[in-house]
């Protein structure tokens, strides 16, 4: 019996091969919209799934209040660990000390490269559950070895057996290979990391760092733990609270409470606000979950609007089958039967267009996301993907059609009935109101980007490149190495500073300065610069004056920026002093000689944090900011500086990024968000086109004779454009009505997770219903001038 509905239905599909390619192709692209999100969305939610303690493992995370307003973030100090490991060791299996992921610079005899890495305590391998390939699985025993990722340790050794060799870390100290790891793919965490060194030797290389032992006030480091087999999250989170009675007097006054933040959520959900998890990145796996479910939807409704469109013709077919005996229930069954197969196709189609667009949508999202051919899961939830589909699109065609009664249909009697076009304008309705929102909520994604991008930097960051000098080599070699930048042509102001210009790597508090309210509890981002900071950014001066290598007294000199200024309530605060006796012993106060104007260096989706930029004496520059010779063209400069470069740094690998390229990835993420919607909302709007196509079908052939009628009596080609579009047009102006408050009201919550956010105009909301009606027109055109050029005698003719 199935096979002889499946040939009934293959017969159909060949009679009408028009309505055929529209409702295979219309689902089709549905369901390769479905599948990609799909793949992405577990690509997503299977994030760190690499590692197999994922649900033991934790970061230790720390919420600090400043005057009422809480931030959380990883950093934690140094005393932390022996605070841990002393009164609360039978909560962890494993408790481990880490630095940031720093870059730095490998030897070994002609190659040289830098590559992002870690010092952490020696059981990070086991926590991570490091796959280990070649040596020892404790490879972090001794302090001088160093374990390599495989590609690493290829790409330093080729075939060589990399045990047992030494490698030069940044011209400073050597390192014996102990073992090689298993690369860890790109979506986890730590997938960038290529080396592993020893805490210890991290102890031993920086003076500061040993200082910091006992120092509450100095969180400069990131700790990682595996809970104990009998412990919880929660549990341990409520035990290791109580660290706190610790801290100094000083400290206590910031309220730090600390916490554990699992694995599973350190990519989904690592978002605060005030103290308080508020999601992150899963709100965008949510988003593209229901985009993915309602272009389905669309696609579907299509698949109903197509099929019920031709009930007229299908009419006298379920006649003579039910005056021949055919049970409802078989009729049922031979249109899900026809769905089932037009949905197999769409399925097959599907796929090909998700192979074929699957590298392009990497590309764009940034992901490695792969067809998973050889998962047999992938398999059995495509087939439930199938079922459900043929179900949804085809269940409203079969039960329709089916309730034809063979009496009125075989007399030539059979109306549809007054109401029987509603529910497909109701699905039309919920067609463009879907659209309506998407192409609403589009354009706020990227209204939003080019309200942050149009936002005023406060530098100039054209012709600015940025080097990093983090090795040992460049120490004291600041004044020759601008000499040699300047006198090469290339390079027209250069300057030194301890954070990039895009970021900031360092805050502090505990600073005193006059006219400081009575327990008020700053927080400052900290950055040292040389003199020539602000004109090789080409930062203003707004108050005072610069830096001056003319001043002695500038070593103990600061500028602060315009939101320092309002922040610490200073009106003129040229000539004030700044003191903080926990730096340096005696630490000399530093005096404000300028005020300079804001400039972003975090999140251009933030405010400008209030920042101090103190002269730099003691050589910590970790970046040479060059500003390029605008008379040359950018390659002809950066071939000049690399060859100035080299002479003095043979061993090292030249590196730079330009600022403005480094600006840009600051919008990465919401501008893939935005390219990935409009895509989805283009494919949106031409799936309901489609299925407006297919309502103009149903009304032209509905209202035929009506037709012919008119254009016997005189009525011109407007006249029945006019006649079909306004209904159509109403039903659009209906789905307008309804996608406006809705959209208004998911966007608007969407933009409060943006201090800086774009205004919610009208203007943008009467865009998209202009453009809904502007498609809606063009699409039921073609159908409607169709129908009234056709020739009245064959409509008015009996059949």
């Amino acid at each position: 019996m199935f096979k002889n509905y499946l040939k009934i239905a293959w017969r159909n599909l060949l009679k009408n091969k028009g309505y055929s390619v529209i409702n295979i192709g219309g689902l089709a692209l549905g369901m390769a919209v479905t599948l990609i999100i799909g793949l992405w969305v577990y690509d997503e939610l299977s994030y760190d799934d690499y590692f197999s303690k994922k649900d033991r493992i934790a970061q230790v995370f720390q919420s600090q209040t400043f005057n009422g307003e809480t931030s959380t973030g990883p950093a934690i100090p140094r005393p932390l660990e022996m605070a841990l490991r002393d009164g609360y060791a039978d909560n962890f299996k494993h408790l481990v000390m880490s630095s940031w992921s720093n870059p730095v610079y490998l030897n070994y005899k002609e190659k040289s490269l830098s590559k992002i890495g870690n010092f952490m305590q020696k059981e990070a391998p086991e926590l991570l559950g490091l796959k280990i390939l070649k040596g020892e699985k404790n490879g972090l025993r001794k302090v001088n070895s160093i374990m390599l990722s495989e590609s690493l340790a290829h790409a330093l050794f080729g075939d060589e057996d990399p045990i047992g060799k030494v490698i030069r870390a940044n011209s400073q100290y050597d390192m014996e290979v102990s073992a090689v790891y298993e690369d860890i793919p790109q979506n986890n965490s730590f997938s960038e990391m290529e080396y592993i060194m020893p805490w210890e030797k991290y102890l031993s290389l920086f003076e500061w760092i040993k200082n910091a032992e006992d120092q509450w006030g100095n969180n400069s480091f990131q700790m990682f733990v595996q809970i104990a087999d009998n412990a919880s999250m929660a549990q341990v989170t409520s035990k290791i609270n109580d660290v706190k009675k610790n801290v100094s007097e000083a400290e206590a006054e910031y309220n730090p409470q600390l916490f554990l933040l699992p694995m599973k959520d350190w990519y989904l959900s690592s978002s605060f606000e005030n103290g308080k998890q508020v999601g992150g990145r899963i709100k965008y796996v949510w988003m593209f979950s229901v985009i993915g479910a309602f272009v389905l939807l669309l696609a579907c409704i299509n698949f109903m609007n197509l099929s019920t469109a031709r009930s007229e013709k299908r009419a006298k077919e379920v006649g003579i089958r039910k005056s021949i005996g055919s049970q409802r229930s078989q009729l049922v069954y031979q249109f899900l039967s026809e769905s089932f197969l037009v949905v197999l196709f769409a399925f097959a189609i599907a796929v090909l267009i998700v192979l074929l667009s699957l590298d392009g949508f990497n590309d764009l999202s940034r992901k490695e996301v792969v067809f998973p051919w050889g998962n047999p899961l992938f398999w059995l939830f495509s087939l439930f993907f199938v079922l459900v589909t043929s179900l949804l699109a085809g269940s409203y065609p079969a039960l329709y059609l089916s309730s034809f009664k063979a009496v009125d249909v075989l007399k030539g009697t059979f109306m549809a009935g007054r109401y029987a076009g509603l529910p497909r304008k109701i699905l039309v309705v919920l067609q463009f109101t879907v659209s309506v929102a998407f192409i609403i909520g589009t354009v706020i994604v990227m209204q939003q980007i080019n309200h942050a991008k149009n936002r005023p930097v406060g530098y100039d960051k054209k012709g600015l490149v940025q080097i990093p000098v983090m090795s040992q080599d460049f120490t004291g070699k600041y004044d020759l190495m601008r000499n040699e930048f300047l006198a090469s042509g290339a390079v027209v102001e250069m300057s030194g500073s301890s954070s990039p210009t895009t970021e900031v790597w360092s805050n502090r508090a505990g600073f005193n300065w006059e006219g400081k309210p009575e327990g008020f509890q700053e927080d400052l981002a900290w950055t040292q610069v040389t003199p020539e900071y602000a004109k090789s950014l080409n930062l203003e001066i707004l108050k005072g004056r610069d830096f001056s290598r003319e001043f002695a007294s500038d070593s103990n000199a600061v500028l602060i920026n315009e939101t320092a200024m309002k922040y610490m309530g200073l009106t003129d605060p040229i000539g004030k002093f700044i003191t903080d006796d926990a730096i340096e012993d005696p630490f000399p106060p530093l005096k404000i000689i300028g005020v300079v104007q804001d400039m972003i260096t975090q999140s251009p989706y933030e405010p400008v944090k209030q920042g101090i930029y103190a002269y730099d004496k003691h050589g910590n520059t970790s970046f040479y900011n060059l500003r390029l010779n605008p008379e040359k063209s950018a390659g002809e400069n950066i071939s000049i500086i690399e060859s100035v470069f080299k002479t003095h740094f043979p061993a090292i690998p030249f590196q730079y990024d330009f600022v403005d390229s480094e600006y840009a990835e600051k919008f990465a993420a919401e501008e893939r968000i935005g390219a990935l919607s409009a895509i989805f909302t283009a494919l949106a709007i031409l799936i309901s086109c489609l299925g407006l196509f297919g309502l103009t079908s149903f009304v032209a052939e509905q209202r035929r004779k009506e037709i012919g009628v008119r254009k016997v009596l005189g009525a011109s080609v407007f006249n029945v454009w006019n006649m079909l579009s306004k209904d159509f047009l109403k039903l659009v102006a209906i789905s307008c009505f309804i996608a406006v408050p809705i959209s208004y009201y998911v966007m608007n919550g969407w933009l409060q997770g943006y201090p800086y956010r774009v205004i919610l105009e009208w203007w943008i909301f009467l865009l998209a219903v202009v453009g809904a009606l502007a498609i809606t027109i063009l699409t039921v055109s073609f159908q409607a001038i169709k129908a009234a050029n056709s020739n009245p005698v064959k409509s008015l003719r009996m059949e």
